[in-house]
C-alpha cells in the first residue's frame, strides 16, 4: 500500500516551500516555530528595501514604517478598517515629511512600477503571539510586509478545516492584528486544490483560481499557487483588483480578472467591445475596477456609466462610494453636457429615465433622453478630456439609437458594453456593429454554476385551470343590463365585457395562486424555516394589488407591493361611481394606501427591500410587476413565482433574482412558472430555442435551466455514489467494521480524533443522500427510476441513515439532549407566556387514523363537488395514512411495510379510476382501521393478545411459539429504565440473543423491541 494516500502535510508542505523558492524565485526566510512575532512587518527587511533599493533617506524610512506599524497595531475599529487603511498606504503610499517646514514626500512601499525589483519572500511555521498563539504555515512577504497567508492540511482533511483555521485567527481571541495587511488569505491540500480569499472572507466565497496553465504539474494546488503567487500577478491582483464593498473586502473572481485584463487590451488599442458576464458574477465591480484602471493608466481620462435602471444607478454609485471614489449622478441631459463640457470631475453616471417612475427605461425614455441631449448641445460643445463610454445592459435594441446620438455628442469616445444576459440573435449583430466584438470570453450561466460563482436554477410549471361555472347567469345579467341599448352599444360593451371577464373570472385563479404559495412557505425548504424568501412576478398592477389582499386576508401578512406605481389623489379623481364595489383605480389606491401607512413609496420601498434581504423571516413574499427583476440582488430570495406573460431579456434577468448565493441549505434557486413560458418542460429544457428563449442562440442561454426531475436524479445519484465510495474500504460490510473503520477504538481518545474527519463527512454526506431522496421519494417513477430501482434505493438510504446513528452513537458524537431539559424549561418557563386554551372541536379520545376517516368522510356524496374536490380528498386521506404509517412502522416494520404495499395499490386504482369513489372511501376506510387496530384483521392466532406479541408473530417469519417465547423472555429479563444505550440494554439483548441465534436477526428485533410501549 502506498503511504502516499492521507499523507500528512509535512510532505505539501516542504513541496509548496520549494515552488516558490525554485519556480517562483522567492527568496526563503526560513522555519520561525521558535521566534515570535505580533505585528506582520519585519520592519528591518523593510528599512532595507526602502534605503537601498527604492533610495530613502533613513528619516523618511524611519518615518513610513512607524506609520505603517501603527496603522497595524491599531485595532480600535476593527479588522476590516484597519486593513482598509494599510490598504491605501500600500496602494498609494505613506506620506511623510523629513522634517518640519519641508515639503510632503510619498514613501512607496512596494514598487509598483518596477515590481521585480520588490522583495518578494516566504517563511514558514511563522509563531505568531496574540491573545492566544498561533503559527501559520506558510507567510508570504514582500518588503518585509506580510501580503498573504496559507494554510494547508493533508490530503484526507477538508480544505475547509483550513479555511476555518484562517477565520479563527482572524479573532481577537488569536492573531487578529497580524491580519492587518493581508491580501491573500489561502487554504489548500493535495485533494482538493487552493482556494483564496481575503480577510473575513466567508467559507462560502473562497473561491478556486481558474486558468491554463503550460507547465504540468502533479497537484492542482501547485498549479495554482504557480499562477496566482507569480510575482506580477500577485502584485497585479493587489494593485488593481481589490475592492471594499459595503463592510466587505473582496478580490476578483477569475472571470472578473481575465475580463477586465482584456478590456484593458482594448483601452490601450482605442478599440471598444462588449463584456458579457452573466447575472450576479459581479459586473457592477467589473465597472469600478475598470474605470479606476482606466483613470490611472489614461493621461486625462473621464469616465461617463450610462443605465437605465435606477436600481443599478444607485449600486454603482454605491459601489464607487466604497471604494472612496466620487461619482456625479447627472439630474438631465443639459446637466450631463455642462459637466462634460468642464473638468470638474472625472467619473459621471447618467439614468436615462431621470424623470421617469419606472424601474427601467421605455423605448420613450430612451427617445425622450436623446431628444434632450440634443436639444441642449450648443453649437461650441466639446466634451473635454480622453472619454470612455460604459453603457449598462447593452443588449437593449435602444442602445443603437442612443450609441448614435452619444457619437454626435462624443465623436472620440471609446464606448464599452456591459451585458449579463445573452445577446439576442436579432441584436448580436448590430450590438457588435455598435459597440465591437466580444470583449474577452463570455462568462456564461453553466460556467458561473460550475465555479460556485451563482446557484443553478430548477425549474417547475404549474397549472390553475380556469373554467366558467354558469353561462345561462352570464347572459341573464348580460340581457338585463343591456335592456333598451342600441345593437351597436350592446357590441362594445361585449368588447369590453370579453376583457373584464378575463380580469374578474381570475380572482378564483389567483386564490388558488395565493393558497399555493402559503403552502410551499409551510413545507418547502427555505421557505418553512424562515431562512429564505420569494418573489410573485405580477402580470399589472392592479393584479399585484389584488394578490397583496388576497394574502392578507389569508393571514399570511410579511409580504408587500413594489412597483413603480406611486398613489396620488388625481388617480381617484372621477373614479366613484356609487355602484358600491370600487373601480380597478380606487381599489389600487386604497390598497396602496393602506399599505403605505403614511410612508412616502421611496422611504417603504427602501425599508422593504432591506428588511426583504436582511430578515427574510418578517418579510417572506414581495409582489413585483417590473421593478425589483434587474439589478436587485438579495441571497435570501429562493423562490420566484411567475404570473406574467415574459420573455427573451426580461425572463432571463428576473430568474436570475434567485440564483444568489446564501447559506449552505440553498442548493438551487427555484422558479415556479404559472404561464407555461416554456411551452412544454421536456421542449425548453432540451431546445432553448423554443419559445420563452425563441431569440437566443442556444449556446449562449445553455445550462440555464434544469428539469426538476433531471436535476433531482442527478443529485440523489450524486449522494448515492459519494456515501458508497466513502464507505467503499470498509470489507465485510458489518457493524464493527465500520465503528473500526469511522472511530477507531472508540476507548481511544486518540483514534476517535484521528477519524473525526471521516465521522464528520459521513454525517455530511448521509444527510446530503436523506435530502435528496426526500425531493424524489413520491416521485421516483417520474425520475426514471424502476419500481425495483427505488426500493433498492430506499433501502440503502435507510441503511446509511441507521449507519450514521450507529456511528453517532459509537463515537459518542450523539449529544443526549434529555439532560439539557431542566435548564430549557426554566427558560421557557421565564421567557414564555400563552393564552388559555380553547376548544375548537371534539376530538377527544380518538385515534390519529379514527379522525382520519372520520373527518374525512363526506357528509354528503361527493359527486355533486365535481372530481377535483374528490381528488383533492383522496390525497388528503392517502398522505395522512402514509404519515400513520411512517410513524408506526417502527413498532412492526413487516406489517406496516404490507400496509404501505395496500395503501399504494389503492392509489394506483384510484388513479387508473377502476374503482368508484364511494368504493375506493370504503377500501381506505377498512385499511385505516386495519392500521389503527391489527386484531382485527382475523390474521393472527388468538394468543397473540398484544401489539407486541403480533409484532414479534411478524417479524420472526409468523412463528407463534417463538414470538410467545420470546415475549416471555422479555418480560422475565428486562430492567427497570432499560433502554439506557449501555449495560442494562446489552444485558436484554444477550438474553435475546440466547433464544434467536443470530446476531444481526437480534439487532433487527430489538429495534423493534424498544419501540414497544408495553416492554
Amino acid at each position: 500500500m502506498s503511504k502516499e494516500i492521507g499523507k500528512k502535510e509535512r510532505p505539501t508542505q516542504n513541496r509548496i516551500v520549494k515552488l516558490f523558492k525554485e519556480e517562483l524565485g522567492y527568496t526563503y526566510l526560513g522555519d520561525w516555530q521558535e521566534e515570535t512575532r505580533t505585528l506582520p512587518i519585519e520592519e528591518d527587511r523593510l528599512f532595507r528595501f526602502l534605503t537601498d533599493k527604492q533610495g530613502y533617506s533613513t528619516i523618511l524610512a524611519k518615518k513610513a514604517i512607524e506609520k505603517l506599524v501603527l496603522t497595524a497595531s491599531d485595532l480600535s475599529e476593527g479588522l476590516y478598517n484597519s486593513n482598509k487603511k494599510i490598504y491605501r498606504l500600500l496602494r498609494y503610499g505613506v506620506t511623510v515629511k523629513e522634517e518640519i517646514g519641508k515639503l510632503n514626500e510619498t514613501v512607496w512601499l512596494i514598487n509598483w512600477t518596477e515590481r521585480e525589483m520588490n522583495d518578494f519572500a516566504i517563511a514558514e511555521e511563522v509563531t505568531v503571539r496574540g491573545k492566544n498563539t498561533k503559527r501559520p504555515d506558510i507567510v508570504i512577504y514582500v518588503n518585509g510586509i506580510a501580503l498573504g497567508v496559507l494554510e494547508l492540511k493533508r490530503s484526507k482533511v477538508g480544505i475547509e478545516e483550513g479555511i476555518r483555521q484562517n477565520l479563527d485567527n482572524q479573532k481577537p481571541e488569536f492573531i487578529q492584528k497580524f491580519y492587518s495587511s493581508m491580501q491573500f488569505v489561502m487554504a489548500g491540500n493535495d485533494t482538493e486544490g487552493l482556494r483564496y480569499g481575503t480577510i473575513e472572507t466567508p467559507e462560502k466565497y473562497y473561491l478556486a483560481w481558474k486558468e491554463d496553465c503550460d507547465k504540468e504539474f502533479d497537484y492542482s494546488v501547485d498549479r495554482q499557487l504557480y499562477l496566482l503567487c507569480n510575482k506580477e500577478r500577485f502584485l497585479t491582483i493587489i494593485h488593481d483588483f481589490v475592492v471594499f464593498d459595503k463592510g466587505t473586502k473582496k478580490l476578483s473572481r477569475p472571470n472578473q480578472f481575465f475580463g477586465i485584463t482584456a478590456a484593458q487590451q482594448h483601452v490601450r488599442d482605442k478599440a471598444g467591445g462588449i463584456l458579457w458576464h452573466t447575472q450576479g458574477s459581479g459586473k457592477s465591480l467589473m465597472m469600478v475596477m475598470l474605470a479606476k484602471w482606466i483613470h490611472e493608466n489614461v493621461t486625462d481620462s473621464r469616465v461617463l456609466i450610462i443605465t437605465d435602471r435606477d436600481e443599478l444607478d444607485k449600486q454603482i454609485e454605491g459601489k464607487f462610494i466604497d471604494n472612496e471614489e466620487k461619482i456625479y449622478r447627472t439630474k438631465s441631459g443639459k446637466d450631463l453636457l455642462d459637466k462634460l463640457n468642464v473638468k470638474d470631475h472625472w467619473l459621471i453616471c447618467s439614468l436615462v429615465h431621470k424623470f421617469g417612475r419606472q424601474a427601467e427605461a421605455s423605448d420613450e425614455d430612451f427617445d425622450k433622453y436623446i431628444e434632450e441631449l440634443k436639444k441642449s448641445l450648443s453649437n461650441d460643445f466639446k466634451a473635454k478630456g480622453d472619454i470612455y463610454v460604459f453603457v449598462d445592459e447593452c443588449h437593449r435594441t435602444q442602445s443603437g439609437k442612443l450609441h448614435e446620438a452619444m457619437n454626435l455628442i462624443l465623436p472620440d469616445a471609446l464606448f464599452i458594453g456591459f451585458t449579463g444576459t445573452p445577446l439576442l440573435k436579432k441584436d448580436k449583430q448590430k450590438s457588435i456593429e455598435v459597440f465591437g466584438p466580444y470583449i474577452g470570453n463570455p462568462y456564461k450561466f453553466d460556467e458561473a454554476v460550475e465555479d460556485g460563482v451563482v446557484l443553478d436554477l430548477l425549474y417547475e410549471a404549474r397549472d390553475v385551470e380556469q373554467f366558467i361555472t354558469d353561462q345561462q347567469s352570464i347572459d341573464d345579467w348580460f340581457d338585463a343590463e343591456t335592456k333598451g341599448m342600441n345593437d351597436l352599444a350592446k357590441i362594445e360593451l361585449k368588447k369590453k365585457w370579453g376583457t373584464m371577464q378575463k380580469v374578474l373570472g381570475s380572482k378564483s385563479r389567483l386564490e388558488k395562486i395565493v393558497f399555493d404559495i402559503v403552502k410551499d412557505f409551510k413545507i418547502k425548504p427555505r421557505l418553512s424555516s424562515g431562512e429564505g424568501n420569494a418573489m410573485l412576478v405580477s402580470g399589472s398592477i392592479y393584479q399585484a394589488c389584488k394578490y397583496y389582499e388576497l394574502f392578507q386576508n389569508s393571514g399570511f401578512k410579511e409580504c408587500a407591493i413594489i412597483t413603480s406605481y406611486e398613489p396620488s389623489v388625481k388617480d381617484i379623481k372621477g373614479e366613484e361611481t356609487g355602484e358600491g364595489a370600487p373601480t380597478d383605480k380606487l381599489m389600487q389606491y386604497e390598497v396602496y394606501q393602506k399599505m403605505l401607512n403614511g410612508k412616502s413609496p421611496e422611504e417603504f420601498e427602501e425599508e422593504v427591500k432591506a428588511t426583504f434581504i436582511k430578515e427574510p423571516a418578517r418579510l417572506k413574499l414581495l409582489i413585483v410587476v417590473d421593478k425589483l427583476l434587474t439589478g436587485f440582488d438579495a441571497p435570501s430570495a429562493t423562490y420566484l413565482y411567475i404570473d406574467k406573460n415574459m420573455q427573451d431579456h426580461g425572463l432571463f434577468q428576473a430568474i436570475c433574482r434567485v440564483n444568489r448565493i446564501d447559506t449552505d441549505d440553498k442548493d438551487y434557486g427555484y422558479v415556479v412558472d404559472y404561464k407555461d413560458l416554456f411551452d412544454s418542460l421536456k421542449k425548453s429544457i432540451k431546445d432553448y430555442t423554443s419559445t420563452a428563449f425563441d431569440d437566443f442562440d442556444l449556446d449562449d442561454v445553455n445550462g440555464l435551466l434544469s428539469d426538476r426531475y433531471e436535476k433531482s436524479r442527478e443529485r440523489l445519484d450524486d449522494a448515492l455514489d459519494a456515501v458508497r465510495a466513502l464507505c467503499e474500504p470498509v470489507h465485510p460490510k458489518d457493524e464493527p467494521n465500520f465503528i473500526r473503520f469511522f472511530c477507531g477504538n472508540t476507548e481511544n481518545k486518540d483514534d476517535l480524533k484521528d477519524t473525526e474527519q471521516k465521522r464528520l463527512t459521513l454525517y455530511k454526506l448521509t444527510v446530503s443522500l436523506i435530502r435528496a431522496y426526500a425531493n424524489l421519494a413520491n416521485e421516483m417513477h417520474k425520475a426514471g427510476y424502476s419500481k425495483v430501482e427505488a426500493d433498492k434505493i430506499k433501502q440503502e438510504v435507510d441503511f446509511y441513515a441507521n449507519l450514521r446513528e450507529t456511528i453517532k452513537v459509537a463515537s459518542g458524537d450523539k449529544v443526549d439532549l434529555k439532560r439539557f431539559e431542566p435548564g430549557m424549561r426554566q427558560l421557557m418557563d421565564m421567557y414564555l407566556a400563552a393564552n388559555p386554551s380553547r376548544k375548537i372541536s371534539d376530538f377527544e379520545n380518538e385515534s390519529l387514523v379514527d379522525l382520519i376517516v372520520k373527518v374525512s368522510e363526506p357528509e354528503e356524496p361527493y359527486g355533486n363537488k365535481g372530481k377535483k374536490k374528490e381528488e383533492a380528498i383522496a390525497e388528503t386521506i392517502e398522505n395522512n395514512i402514509r404519515k400513520v404509517i411512517i410513524e408506526e412502522q417502527p413498532t412492526n416494520p413487516k406489517f406496516f411495510e404490507k400496509m404501505s404495499e395496500l395503501l399504494d395499490e389503492l392509489i394506483e386504482q384510484r388513479k387508473r379510476e377502476a374503482m368508484a369513489y364511494e368504493a375506493y372511501l370504503k377500501k381506505i376506510k377498512e385499511l385505516a382501521g386495519k392500521i389503527d387496530n391489527p386484531s382485527t384483521t382475523n390474521d393472527y392466532p388468538t394468543t397473540l393478545t398484544t401489539k407486541a406479541k403480533r409484532a414479534l408473530f411478524d417479524n420472526l417469519d409468523n412463528d407463534v411459539v417463538m414470538a410467545l417465547a420470546l415475549d416471555n423472555l422479555i418480560q422475565s429479563s428486562k430492567l427497570d429504565d432499560w433502554r439506557d444505550g449501555g449495560i442494562r440494554e446489552k444485558k436484554l439483548m444477550l438474553a435475546v440473543k440466547s433464544l434467536i441465534k443470530d446476531q444481526a436477526k437480534t439487532d433487527e428485533l430489538m429495534k423493534i423491541i424498544k419501540a414497544q410501549d408495553e416492554y
